[in-house]
């Protein structure tokens, strides 16, 4: 009897599979998450640690104060964080000694070269720098990712004859809008070239600053600000300690109840301005945002307007007494004809007052005189620099 064996069917070198036109898309999707994914943990590996950066950007700080000019501004913000993975550090270095451009090239061409060193130590690249005016930028890359942007800006000698050479000019800022419809009209109704500066978040704040630009005004923000004092905060201001996206998110919202502000000015902040780290941070977001900045010195003690010129903010201070510290028409009166001395005197002069009965009938009987003695009104933004 013969044994039959069990044989094995070969299988087909060819067997035709039909792919629906579904099942083709879905593989294709696959294999486009796939490549994303991989690309993703690739991108992801090559960042480096936000502890990594602020410590390459304070390194690179530390260069540019070796090879920088005496009297140079170095600013540096700490931003790179993980829960904002396209963040960087920022660092900006401001040559303030007024030196001839031969001399001013030199010692960005110096900087540089410390920077470069640093980056190299590192593993970083430089991307191809860009030269606006006066300010040269360029970042720094690990592996392709942006790790820290780099400012560099020369900054000529003021001339000494500019004021000389203008007339005198007085900016009278109007604070604390917002609340009160009547006397927002009152303000707007005396016809003169007053800058209207509004609390975000009143009842009234937004029509306020939108009939205001309406009709020609300049409008700002009038930015609430931690004090020092015994003084009734906004419900929501600014305080040192505050990271860097909470400030932005903080001004953007605020932004967004002021319409077409075009500038900011501090709401108390005795303890806000003189804090330097919260200047850095809120100077930063305003010169992203295109926005001037009048620091109202309600403290001997604030760095606001220093650093706003260490970061490229157009800006300007209050420079004469407060109109109506004490509100009485005469008291006020005499505050008006002290800002325009100053204006006459100085050139230009920044005054803030605020809308009460007192100081708009100081205001009528007072601007009349303002172009007889010489002194033209503008709007804030007009005595920025």
């Amino acid at each position: 009897m013969v044994r039959q064996h069990d044989s094995v069917q070969p299988i087909p070198h060819c067997f035709p599979v039909k792919i629906s036109c579904a099942a083709r898309f879905a593989l294709l999707g696959i294999s486009f998450l796939l490549v994303f994914f991989a690309g993703c943990k690739k991108k992801e590996a090559n960042r480096l640690a936000p502890a990594q950066i602020h410590q390459i950007t304070r390194g690179l700080a530390t260069a540019a104060s070796f090879a920088a000019p005496a009297g140079t501004a170095i600013k540096l913000l700490q931003t790179a964080s993980a829960q904002q993975p396209e963040s960087t550090d920022y660092l900006r270095i401001v040559l303030k000694n007024g030196s001839p451009a031969d001399a001013n090239h030199a010692a960005v061409a110096k900087i540089v070269q410390s920077l470069s060193a640093v980056a190299t130590r590192n593993h970083l690249t430089q991307d191809p720098s860009t030269e606006t005016g006066d300010v040269l930028q360029f970042k720094l890359r690990h592996a392709g990712v942006a790790a820290v942007e780099i400012e560099i800006v020369t900054r000529a000698a003021a001339r000494p004859d500019v004021a000389a050479k203008n007339s005198a000019r007085l900016a009278i800022i109007i604070d604390d809008l917002g609340s009160d419809r009547a006397a927002a009209e009152a303000v707007l109704a005396l016809g003169y070239p007053l800058t209207i500066s509004i609390l975000p978040n009143h009842e009234h704040s937004a029509d306020i600053a939108q009939e205001a630009h309406r009709r020609g005004f300049q409008v700002m923000l009038h930015l609430p600000m931690q004090s020092v004092a015994d003084e009734t905060p906004e419900a929501r201001e600014l305080r040192p300690g505050m990271p860097a996206p909470e400030v932005a998110a903080m001004v953007d919202q605020f932004l967004q109840n002021v319409p077409d502000a075009a500038g900011v000015n501090n709401h108390q902040g005795s303890q806000a301005t003189a804090d330097a780290a919260l200047m850095d941070e809120l100077m930063l977001v305003l010169r992203d945002r295109h926005l001037f900045y009048v620091d109202s010195r309600t403290t001997a003690a604030t760095v606001a307007y220093e650093t706003a010129q260490d970061f490229g903010v157009r800006s300007a201070f209050r420079n004469v007494p407060f109109l109506d510290d004490v509100a009485q028409v005469a008291t006020v009166r005499k505050k008006l004809e002290l800002a325009l001395r100053g204006a006459r005197e100085k050139g230009e002069a920044v005054a803030i007052g605020h809308p009460h009965p007192a100081t708009l009938q100081a205001l009528r009987e007072v601007l009349p005189q303002a172009q007889a003695q010489g002194v033209r009104l503008v709007p804030a933004s007009e005595l920025t620099h």
